[in-house]
């Protein structure tokens, strides 16, 4: 995967780190290995992720299990920004060695920014939680940086719900879903964030960000008429 050299908020040159399509691969493999061995998910419209070039992939973010599912159902290898934090002990050469990109919230992380794109450069499945952080997982809350990548991209967004998660605690680990339980993931129509005139201004950027909240807000309660939930 060619990488591009990009400058960093000062002018400095910032290069991107080798992410490895190969890696996201392998961690969606363990992905449906572990989802499916230990949940009952039960996916729907993944047949409308483009099957090649880049795409980001924008989920709702109520459960800690919320991204390792969606790598799991996924039909392509999904290099998600992580927070930092997650990155401790022997888990952090873990996710870095199946694609996965450590950001730090509390900046401007431009190495992430960075890292991000040259996914998307590359054809790749960039998958963000817009919300920046858990919440309700109702995308009631979006930051700038979704917008931000698919504009500067041109990629196409394909929005996600996961809905069942957070409906009961298990027996034996009450942070997680009870053992196969079901959990449904839900994927969307892909859309264009941008209005067509290629503007990256902060206006554009902001009424990008309307138009995203609108659809991902759609899809949420589309999902959650065809599911039940």
């Amino acid at each position: 995967m060619r990488r591009h050299p990009r400058r960093g908020e000062a002018g400095r040159q910032v290069t991107a780190v080798p992410v490895s399509g190969r890696g996201a691969e392998i961690g969606r493999r363990i992905g449906v290995g572990l989802m499916y061995g230990l949940w009952r998910p039960r996916v729907l419209g993944s047949w409308r992720v483009p099957a090649a070039g880049p795409v980001i992939l924008a989920v709702n973010h109520s459960h800690n299990i919320d991204g390792p599912m969606v790598m799991g159902t996924a039909p392509r290898g999904t290099h998600f920004l992580i927070k930092k934090e997650a990155f401790v002990g022997p888990l952090g050469p873990f996710l870095e060695g199946i694609g996965q990109l450590k950001v730090d919230r509390a900046v401007a992380d431009r190495t992430a920014i960075t890292d991000a794109l040259a996914v998307l450069d590359g054809g790749g499945v960039l998958g963000i939680f817009p919300e920046g952080t858990r919440g309700d997982g109702d995308f009631a809350s979006l930051r700038a940086g979704l917008a931000y990548f698919a504009v500067r991209s041109g990629a196409p967004i394909v929005p996600v719900a996961v809905l069942g998660s957070t409906e009961r605690r298990g027996r034996l680990i009450k942070a997680l879903p009870p053992l196969r339980s079901r959990v449904d993931v839900v994927f969307g129509d892909p859309f264009e964030a941008g209005d067509g005139s290629g503007r990256r201004t902060r206006k554009a950027l902001d009424e990008s960000t309307v138009r995203i909240q609108d659809r991902l807000t759609g899809h949420l309660e589309t999902a959650r008429r065809l599911t039940g939930r």
